[in-house]
């Protein structure tokens, strides 16, 4: 297991970074003919990070694209997630439609959590109790150190079986589908974007603060992970050697 961290001057650079790191990690994975798998997340960083993606040369035919977390919400609603992956990757990137796996926000919250779960166990071809490996995991920080949609203090936090769920976010009054801690642990590869000054004091309890997912959820993968990299940009990293 190991973490590596990249400060970069702006957002815009650590999100091209990260966005190179992306494509790499699926080149590698796909090098032998087959497909590679990708989930990402939500957010205003990501958006940046999809662009670059979109613009650069890919056989996207290749990769199935899933996703660490969704709003309630409709797929046209300006806060889903798909929407903005829709707008600024999918699109532009003419991704093929086939090979997108969203989750289905059309249904109740828990029902969407456990569709969502049985497409990714067919995808893989695992039963049930079986946890998928993705090749790639995206994932953000909160000004809280949230992480995916599992918020501090989130009992979900300290389950290692589960797939995805569905998680009720007192702060935001709202609901939201999340993958679970196993499931994020168990990828191949990890990066996390981290931009804007609001995420400095969250950035310096993931790096500095005694070890408690429970209470800093993105300091999952520290020490029980596959490793993790950081894409952070001057204002993020500003309490961080």
């Amino acid at each position: 297991m190991s973490i590596h961290r990249f400060r970069y001057a702006d957002a815009a650079e650590a999100a091209a970074a990260c966005a190179r790191n992306v494509l790499t990690q699926l080149a590698t994975a796909t090098a032998g003919g087959g497909t590679a798998t990708l989930a990402v997340s939500g957010g205003t960083s990501p958006a940046m990070m999809f662009r670059e993606m979109a613009r650069q040369p890919f056989d996207w035919s290749r990769v199935h694209l899933f996703w660490v977390d969704e709003r309630a919400v409709p797929p046209t609603d300006e806060k889903s997630n798909y929407r903005l992956a829709l707008e600024n990757f999918i699109t532009p990137a003419h991704f093929p439609h086939r090979n997108v796996h969203r989750v289905q926000t059309e249904f109740a919250p828990d029902q969407a959590a456990a569709r969502y779960a049985e497409d990714i166990r067919d995808f893989f071809g695992i039963e049930s109790g079986d946890i998928p490996h993705f090749d790639v995991i995206h994932r953000g920080i909160g000004p809280d150190a949230h992480t995916a949609s599992l918020f501090p203090g989130e009992p979900l936090i300290e389950d290692r079986e589960g797939i995805a769920a569905a998680v009720w976010v007192e702060k935001m009054s709202s609901w939201r589908i999340t993958l679970l801690p196993a499931v994020l642990l168990s990828a191949h590869n990890t990066v996390i974007l981290a931009t804007g000054k609001d995420k400095a004091e969250a950035v310096r309890q993931v790096f500095e603060e005694p070890y408690e997912p429970l209470k800093y959820p993105s300091q999952l993968g520290f020490h029980d992970g596959r490793g993790v990299t950081w894409f952070m940009d001057s204002g993020a990293a500003t309490l961080v050697e």
